[in-house]
């Protein structure tokens, strides 16, 4: 299910432990989509690593859509990918939308670029849904206001229904692209807390965002002092959870339980270099 970020993690693991025997599973026949929680910068590097590991790894066209203007790629990501191509990048089209509406228009537009390319993007990615979805307010409010969730609405039904048009226009070609796949990330206000991802207390934009995406990947800080003694700037633990959620190193002990989440480690060195662990 979360193929792309599985791939990213495995990409960029840490050489300092053994391998595990991992896979990416195949892509499933529906369209599928993951939502990365926690701290904008780290959840944005996670993105624009899984933007860089699509186009260069898999050849996709990648869409990604951010209030922020990208300049450059980040430092980090450069150390990550040195030597990445030019090609590639020419893969990846930025998309700059300030408001919501603006947002749906250019998500609308993918449904004509498919007239003019010959090939449409396979990965959709939304970088910081809260500056859409929440304006200049803390999120942290009771409550969804109406008018907040529907805009949720009509961006997830327009995200998922452009994302299955794409689809299935990369399957009438005979593309080996497909399915598009959807990665966007957000950042609540309220305290997620710790142990695998469950919240202390629930945001209600986000209860109702994780409806709509089949994965959730929540980033959690770990402040503890093994970082320092390490030599690390900052180790942050991943909890890959939700109903579409794929064992990527499963036993068959594990075969059937569905929802099953996965734990990874990312650790990111003085000098900006990011390596995944498998917890």
């Amino acid at each position: 299910m979360a193929d792309i970020l599985t791939l990213v993690f495995k990409t960029f693991m840490s050489q300092t432990v053994l391998k595990k025997d991992l896979t990416v599973s195949p892509p499933p026949t529906t369209t599928y989509s993951s939502l990365v929680v926690g701290d904008h910068s780290v959840s944005r590097s996670v993105l624009l690593l899984a933007a860089v590991t699509a186009a260069s790894q898999r050849g996709m066209k990648v869409m990604f859509f951010t209030q922020t203007q990208i300049q450059s790629l980040p430092a980090s990501l450069q150390k990550c990918v040195p030597n990445l191509s030019p090609q590639s990048l020419k893969k990846i089209k930025f998309s700059y939308p300030k408001t919501v509406e603006e947002l749906l228009q250019q998500m609308a537009s993918l449904h004509e670029s498919i007239n003019t390319s010959p090939t449409p993007p396979s990965l959709i990615i939304v970088d910081r849904l809260e500056g859409f979805l929440c304006g200049p307010r803390d999120c942290s409010h009771s409550g969804v206001h109406p008018g907040e969730q529907s805009s949720i609405a009509h961006l997830s039904a327009l995200l998922f229904d452009t994302a299955a048009f794409l689809t299935q226009v990369l399957e009438q070609r005979s593309s080996s692209l497909g399915p598009c796949r959807i990665i966007a990330s957000f950042q609540s206000e309220v305290d997620t807390g710790q142990g695998g991802g469950e919240p202390y207390a629930t945001d209600p934009i986000l209860d109702s965002l994780v409806r709509y995406f089949q994965v959730r990947c929540t980033l959690e800080q770990d402040r503890g002092y093994e970082a320092v003694a390490a030599g690390l700037q900052q180790v942050w633990h991943i909890y890959l959870s939700g109903r579409g959620i794929t064992e990527v190193s499963c036993t068959k002990d594990c075969e059937d339980r569905a929802g099953v989440g996965q734990e990874w480690q990312l650790l990111i060195f003085p000098n900006g270099l990011m390596e995944f662990k498998l917890v």
